[in-house]
């Protein structure tokens, strides 16, 4: 009994240092601090692979403009299908992070309750950021966008 109750502290602060961790990956993704969305400083000269540039990479797949996040297939599966759901997102990249943190919950084992607990916040603000009329949004609008959101990312990113 007594090994129970030395267990308990250290599984809370065990589960307060992943949620914060989980919370700072998201705040990078969606600052744009994530190294797989970086893109050469304007000023930095590209590097030549031969003469007159000829030989230079074009543009990552994906990136529609300076600045934009690189995204996979998998990836583009997933934003795909969260369309043809009828989920609006405001940007792909905060569609991304969602799912992503689905996928992290899902690889943590969470439960289904303490995923929905966590994403429900993140689905919240979404849907009052796509509609015009935000104090009109319901919560069973809500709740239909959160099971879209973890059936999607679960299907076709984790």
């Amino acid at each position: 009994m007594q090994q129970r109750r030395r267990m308990v502290p250290t599984l809370l602060m065990l589960s307060v240092v992943v949620l914060v961790a989980a919370c700072a990956m998201t705040d990078s993704v969606l600052n744009g601090d994530a190294t797989s969305t970086a893109q050469p400083s304007p000023a930095a000269p590209p590097e030549r692979h031969g003469e007159r540039g000829s030989d230079l990479p074009g543009p990552p797949q994906g990136a529609a403009h300076p600045g934009a996040p690189t995204v996979t297939a998998q990836q583009r599966r997933y934003l795909d299908a969260l369309t043809v759901a009828g989920v609006r997102a405001s940007s792909d990249l905060r569609a991304l992070s969602i799912g992503s943190t689905v996928c992290q919950a899902r690889a943590a084992k969470q439960s289904d309750q303490a995923m929905w607990e966590f994403i429900v916040p993140l689905v919240r603000g979404e849907v009052r950021a796509t509609r015009p009329d935000s104090l009109r949004v319901t919560v069973s609008e809500i709740h239909a966008a959160t099971a879209d959101y973890i059936r999607i990312a679960t299907e076709r990113l984790c």
